[in-house]
């Protein structure tokens, strides 16, 4: 279905199944359902920015990335709309961030608990595989708070050749 299409409003109603319950395997629909069962009410914007998100598997982008998927799609946004639904994604449980730069952050559409690798050189984050990493030793929170996860973030940068040195 084209983004326009999501944006205007030109979606057909969900088909329903004899009992009353939304026919699964609409993307459209399920996005709608995972907004709503988020606490999200599933706006055009939102929907189109969560289309944009969500249809392409488990990724990492910026704030600015999306406004420029957007800007492709046709999708009457502002940065600042784009910045606000990360937000409310974020804060909804759909989305995890991932401060990883000072100057900008990361989002990722597997809100799952998992660690990543940084490459520096490219500015690209990507999943680390499951490899059973641990950490011990972890400090005890201070009081009235707890831990409420642990991320590993690897920082990657390209080797320098054997013999070269830096000038």
């Amino acid at each position: 279905m084209p983004f326009q299409a999501v944006f205007n409003g030109r979606v057909p109603a969900p088909q329903l199944e004899a009992n009353g319950t939304p026919r699964r395997g609409c993307p459209l629909s399920d996005l709608r359902d995972r907004l709503r069962r988020a606490g999200l009410r599933p706006t055009r914007q939102r929907l189109s920015l969560g289309w944009l998100l969500f249809g392409r598997g488990d990724r990492h982008l910026t704030a600015e990335m999306l406004y420029d998927e957007a800007m492709r799609a046709k999708v009457p946004v502002s940065l600042a709309t784009v910045y606000n639904t990360l937000h409310q994604f974020t804060e909804a449980g759909l989305l995890r961030q991932l401060a990883l730069d000072g100057s900008k952050a990361y989002f990722d559409t597997n809100p799952t608990e998992h660690h990543h690798f940084y490459l520096e050189d490219e500015s690209q984050v990507i999943d680390m595989p499951d490899c059973g990493i641990t950490v011990d030793s972890l400090p005890e929170a201070p009081e009235g708070m707890e831990i409420a996860g642990v991320e590993v973030i690897v920082r990657l940068r390209r080797s320098r050749p054997a013999g070269r040195r830096q000038g």
